[in-house]
């Protein structure tokens, strides 16, 4: 098999160029943080109550003080002095607001019996689905927040409902959960601490999604195809791609500059970050007959869902912007010998370059589907090996059907495809549609060769 890397393909290759949730906050415990949307629309005069205690640092190095399995753990409402309990300060109570039904991962306040409207500074976390004993007593409580799907906070707060519960102390502090306590003075390290609460930045907003604009830009992709996605606050002020060191054992990072993004719930590989566009290659094991939503996540934020269709497979060469001159688009082709683009003079920075009849030329693609053997991965990882397409594949030069020598994915390189194709001995000279086929079925792209006799 010919393989080749030519100087500027890896340039080629960096794809470079609903309502959003409410305000989110971060709850970092000694156990590990906790993030929460707030609901401001649903109970704007609690959430503006808990923002001004979070805003002048009341919670900070307070402590969960009640634990019920199964139930809720509760805190914001004292902290450890000289290892005596301190009740925090606290505003005057708020008016009751519940409107949404204290499920599992929900934040509520908490109030005296018998008073809706006496929540002050103390809330806690429904570790179930609580609507039926909370929703209807002493008025409903309120809650204000969700922790944000598909962050570690449910985690962790199922951690700190498995730490051991101490009665020895009065109420309120009979369900106190305790990390190695032995009795005597108690001390921060026994403690389930809130270190502080924060209010983070913007959340993530998605505008728009395509597969890889290189190779074609189309508003649907494949297991293993890579896509763009565009928006605001995707991630901070570094822009770059993945590099070699962000590779574990071959493994591509699901998580770069604090940038993660899910497809239908799965972890996609990011392989390009900057704060109004993420480069993801889509995973395998996803449904692949309709839409997914696809999510990004920038530090523990999520963006509101946007769809975007998934197939089986969707076939693009690599076909950059560069290389379009007028009304014709011409494909990547590159001697394998010499590493040079093929060219007549038009694309802007390159020499007059045709190709011959009967050379044999490289093409690349994306999202040309499962390969033979199939334990060679075709999202994820650095391919190790010879694969080969599993379908079949088809290129025509002008009128003639070219013969394809080597159809399958690069070895070194990650879900990309290279397809060795003869240039037909018979071909004409001039600018000549380039058609491929994969499976019979042709590819979405109307591109171009030329070719010099």
């Amino acid at each position: 098999m010919l393989k080749i890397a030519p100087a500027g393909l890896l340039g080629l290759l960096l794809l470079l160029p609903a309502s959003a949730p409410g305000q989110t906050v971060r709850f970092s415990t000694n156990l590990g943080d906790i993030d929460v949307t707030l609901l401001p629309r649903q109970a704007p005069l609690t959430v503006a109550n808990f923002l001004r205690y979070v805003d002048r640092g009341a919670y900070d190095k307070s402590f969960f003080h009640r634990s019920v399995p199964g139930f809720i753990i509760q805190g914001g409402g004292f902290k450890l002095d000289g290892g005596r309990f301190v009740p925090l300060p606290s505003d005057p109570p708020v008016r009751n607001e519940f409107n949404v039904s204290n499920l599992r991962g929900t934040i509520a306040m908490a109030k005296l019996d018998g008073d809706p409207n006496s929540a002050t500074n103390q809330w806690f976390f429904s570790l179930a689905d609580n609507s039926r004993t909370l929703n209807g007593q002493n008025g409903g409580f309120t809650v204000f927040g969700r922790i944000v799907a598909g962050s570690a906070g449910l985690s962790v707060v199922d951690r700190i409902a498995e730490v051991p519960i101490v009665t020895a102390f009065p109420a309120p502090y009979n369900q106190l959960p305790m990390q190695n306590y032995t009795g005597g003075t108690v001390t921060d390290a026994n403690l389930v601490t809130v270190n502080s609460i924060t209010v983070l930045g913007p959340a993530p907003s998605i505008t728009g999604v395509v597969s890889a604009g290189s190779f074609g830009g189309f508003a649907l992709a494949a297991p293993g195809s890579y896509i763009e996605i565009y928006g605001a606050n995707l991630a901070g002020e570094t822009s770059r791609a993945w590099a070699a060191s962000d590779f574990k054992d071959g493994e591509a990072p699901t998580k770069l500059e604090n940038v993660s993004v899910t497809i239908g719930g799965q972890p996609a590989f990011v392989n390009f970050v900057n704060a109004a566009q993420v480069n993801v290659q889509v995973p395998t094991g996803i449904p692949t007959g309709g839409s997914l939503p696809v999510v990004v996540f920038y530090d523990g934020q999520p963006s509101a869902a946007i769809d975007f269709t998934i197939r089986p497979v969707a076939p693009g060469l690599l076909a950059p912007p560069a290389f379009k001159v007028g009304d014709k688009q011409y494909a990547v082709a590159v001697r394998p010998a010499t590493g040079a683009f093929i060219s007549n003079g038009s694309i802007p920075g390159l020499p007059a370059l045709p190709a011959a009849p009967g050379e044999t030329l490289l093409f690349y693609g994306i999202g040309f589907g499962a390969v033979t053997p199939a334990s060679i991965p075709i999202a994820g990882k650095v391919v190790s090996g010879q694969a080969t397409v599993a379908a079949s594949v088809e290129f025509k030069v002008g009128p003639a059907v070219a013969q394809v020598v080597f159809a399958g994915m690069i070895p070194g390189l990650v879900g990309v495809y290279q397809f060795n194709v003869t240039i037909p001995t018979d071909a004409p000279s001039g600018d000549l549609a380039l058609e491929v086929k994969l499976d019979g079925t042709p590819i979405a792209q109307t591109l171009w060769i030329p070719v010099q006799r």
